[in-house]
């Protein structure tokens, strides 16, 4: 059986408060609201049951914008969600759901002790991450797993983050989908630098246009060239970073 090929379509801003110009056009409000009700049933966005109910009222009503503004209130409303995978923090071998959103990393992890943690990176603090992809020999059933041919390949994300005022450490998460997790941070950064220079980012989205195509933006080039960290916070008092246990 042919391996299936996934096309993941979606907005390319990630404040959300760019949503009501969004909203101004009838066909960008349809299609922000068939992504909210999407995030919504894969459960992508947290909703309790009055939420819920709420929320259903309104798809009745055919109330798009409403809808939206509702679920604009809700937890990880705008986040993107990635296959499990694992990282080595706090522990090694920790599985964990990682989340891209509201200028951060999100972590929802599971401790080797079936505990419950959760906890997110703000990518002000990263000071700089990497991509890596190493080869991985895949058993072939035999006695001698070595004899094997055949390689899978390994991605794994690392990032250097702000851990407190004086502590640097770096965190590992290994995923297929590294590279895209990494294209999340590169949009995210540049997004905070142009809204920080004062720059318009309707305008810098359009600068990517050539004749009705995208031009390769700086965010694929993250791999190759991860920037420092954006001093956009002060970090004189930065607190120590820690992760809360999950009901």
């Amino acid at each position: 059986m042919e391996d299936l090929i996934k096309i993941l379509l979606d907005y390319c801003y990630w404040d959300t408060a760019y949503d009501s110009d969004v909203m101004d056009d009838s066909v960008g409000l349809n299609l922000l609201y068939a992504q909210t009700v999407s995030d919504i049933e894969r459960g992508w966005i947290l909703v309790n049951k009055e939420q819920h109910r709420q929320l259903k009222s309104l798809q009745e009503k055919g109330s798009k914008k409403e809808f939206i503004r509702l679920a604009q209130t809700l937890k990880y409303y705008g986040y993107i969600k990635f296959d499990p995978c694992i990282t080595d923090f706090p522990e090694k071998g920790c599985h964990v759901i990682v989340g891209a959103g509201n200028n951060e990393l999100n972590f929802h992890v599971k401790l080797p002790s079936d505990q419950m943690k959760e906890g997110s990176f703000k990518v002000t603090r990263m000071r700089c991450w990497r991509v890596t992809s190493s080869q991985v020999p895949v058993a072939n059933g035999t006695a001698n797993p070595s004899s094997s041919s055949k390689c899978d390949v390994k991605l794994e994300l690392a990032f250097e983050y702000l851990m407190s005022k004086d502590r640097l450490q770096w965190v590992t998460i290994t995923s297929p989908q590294a590279i895209m997790m990494s294209i999340c941070l590169q949009s995210m950064v540049d997004e905070l630098m142009v809204k920080k220079s004062g720059g318009n980012i309707k305008k810098q989205m359009q600068k990517k246009r050539l004749n009705g195509t995208f031009q390769r933006s700086d965010s694929q080039q993250a791999v190759k060239s991860p920037p420092l960290l954006v001093g956009i916070e002060d970090f004189s008092n930065a607190s120590t970073f820690d992760m809360e246990d999950v009901p």
